[in-house]
């Protein structure tokens, strides 16, 4: 530590370029934390046993339709508290860049299985009454300022009318939100009644979308999953079951090999990073090599020099990846709490361990080659610069 104030001078030597050194750095690491956060949601195993909810979807894929007469066998299964059924409606709200999350559910059978939102009771029994009334998340109510009592017009991309439109129109009689804090995922999502909405499609009726499990034990997940698929092995309504956070990391997966994209720019990041403070080290170096050969001069040994550069590179890269790992955190809160559909993303100990692996390797990659400059000047020399 009785070296850090020259570090510190000496890395304060050119104001400017080490400022803007530290915002490229910052917005790097910003950009690589948030990244990497995503990288570790989407590389998640394929079985989380905290999970109390399964998803029962058609093996061929979660868009073919089940039967409801399935309903019963599957709560006959040991293990299940209750189940939902869900169909993705499709529907934007006004203009089509306001899509999000619209599924049709029995009202009793959705307050019994997603236990962590709340409604209220007096909400419950005006959904219940009205068969055009809907519910909504507290997060989505508030994005497009919506109130009790509000007509929402959605025009569905997949189910229309009998009469072939595709205008739909609902009431809002609810509003739901956490049941304890932050324990409800779904706040920007609508629930349509499915009752109402099966009558009036033009085709589809007597089916449903996914099936929804609620376990009376998470550590269930896993023999459940394999005794519904056994169910309907063999069967034209064969199943694939799988945790609800599994189930949409798939249907994100969709749009492509999303972990390959992000390793893709993961490197490009780093490499930009590369150039950027190993150029900022070069100069720094260079800068100073008549001040190297003077603390060679009063003592400083060759390992001295060489080790009191690549610290002052490490510190560079520190200061700069902590804060914008410190930056991306925030970032990651915000986006957590969007109607985006998929699970919450956050920064665990893998992203930081990886974050700081990057500092270090960077720090050494940088550091390197000025480093060994300086281990190896001549003093003579160095001093005739002057």
């Amino acid at each position: 530590m009785k070296f850090f104030p020259l570090l510190w001078a000496t890395l304060w030597r050119r104001k400017a370029r080490t400022i803007f050194t530290l915002f490229s750095l910052t917005a790097a690491f910003l950009l690589l934390g948030t990244l990497q956060a995503a990288h570790a949601l989407f590389s998640g195993g394929s079985l989380n046993l905290s999970a109390p909810i399964l998803v029962v979807q058609a093996r061929v894929s979660f868009t073919t339709p089940l039967p409801m007469r399935l309903l019963p066998q599957l709560e006959a299964v040991p293990g299940v508290a209750s189940v939902s059924h869900s169909q993705f409606f499709g529907g934007v709200y006004k203009d089509p860049k306001n899509f999000f999350p619209q599924f049709a559910v029995n009202p009793e059978r959705w307050r019994k299985t997603f236990l962590e939102c709340h409604l209220s009771d007096e909400q419950y029994q005006a959904w219940t009454t009205s068969r055009t009334a809907v519910i909504a998340g507290k997060q989505l109510a508030a994005r497009f300022g919506w109130k009790i009592g509000d007509r929402i017009p959605l025009t569905s991309q997949i189910f229309p009318l009998k009469d072939g439109s595709r205008a739909w129109t609902f009431d809002l009689a609810g509003i739901f939100d956490d049941a304890s804090p932050g324990s409800c995922v779904r706040q920007g999502n609508l629930y349509i009644r499915y009752d109402y909405f099966d009558e009036a499609r033009q085709f589809g009726q007597g089916t449903g979308g996914i099936f929804v499990l609620r376990l009376s034990d998470p550590n269930l997940a896993e023999r459940v999953s394999h005794q519904v698929d056994g169910l309907f092995e063999n069967s034209p309504d064969e199943t694939k079951t799988q945790t609800e956070k599994d189930f949409t990391l798939n249907f994100v997966r969709q749009l492509g090999n999303l972990n390959l994209i992000i390793t893709w720019i993961t490197l490009a990041v780093f490499f930009s990073i590369l150039l950027v403070s190993g150029n900022t080290m070069s100069q720094a170096v260079r800068e100073r090599i008549p001040e190297l050969a003077v603390l060679k001069t009063i003592g400083f040994t060759d390992a001295g020099v060489l080790a009191l550069v690549l610290a002052e590179s490490l510190l560079l890269c520190v200061l700069g990846g902590l804060t914008g790992m410190l930056l991306s955190v925030g970032v990651l809160k915000v986006i957590s709490k969007l109607p985006t559909g998929i699970p919450p993303i956050s920064a665990d100990g893998s992203v930081w361990l990886f974050a700081a692996a990057s500092m270090v390797g960077l720090a050494l990659l940088v550091g390197i080659l000025p480093a060994f400059r300086a281990k190896n000047l001549s003093i003579i020399e160095a001093l005739a610069v002057r």
